[in-house]
């Protein structure tokens, strides 16, 4: 058999082979989500304080649960020390490597901040905290930071209209959506 005959054998085989596969049945893994289901996930907090939840907190409120939740990894009162990045540091950028970025000197929106935490942390127990909970962290990290006034309340009004430092840093790429 020539060589040109072998490789078109093998490409029908591998043809045949595979179109085979494609009419195999699924191995059934997963389920169709309902939109009660879709919307326990949708939880996107956008700059401008859409899809914030009702709920309030302060920084003195946000500084107990920190101790208790946060500070093995960030820290004592956020400073870093733990395997986490800290989240409460004075320095400026001086160039583009991620260890310099912090929540004073790099994030754009506070409500991202808020969105963060109500998503990924803590680390060993994602969206374990409640909305209260979270604001009260948010405004603990902004108060810290010297963002905000420690006695601020946070809340779904209060949180968009802080203005962080580096905000006008940023160029949106769909400002519309805001």
């Amino acid at each position: 058999m020539s060589m040109r005959n072998s490789i078109l054998l093998a490409g029908a085989l591998l043809l045949a082979a595979t179109a085979g596969l494609s009419r195999a049945e699924t191995p059934h893994l997963g389920k169709p989500l309902d939109e009660a289901a879709i919307a326990n996930w949708d939880i996107s907090v956008l700059p401008d304080g859409t899809g914030l939840p009702k709920g309030s907190g302060t920084s003195a409120q946000g500084a107990a649960i920190f101790a208790e939740k946060c500070a093995a990894c960030h820290g004592d009162n956020g400073r870093g020390g733990g395997p986490a990045a800290a989240l409460v540091e004075e320095h400026k950028i001086v160039g583009i490597s991620a260890s310099q970025k912090t929540i004073k000197n790099f994030w754009p929106y506070a409500t991202t901040i808020f969105d963060f935490i109500r998503r990924a942390m803590p680390f060993t127990a994602p969206r374990s905290l409640s909305d209260d909970e979270v604001y009260a962290l948010t405004a603990y990290i902004l108060a810290e930071n010297k963002l905000i006034d420690a006695n601020e309340t946070m809340n779904a009004e209060t949180l968009p209209k802080v203005k962080m430092p580096n905000r006008d840093n940023f160029i949106i790429r769909f400002p519309d959506r805001i």
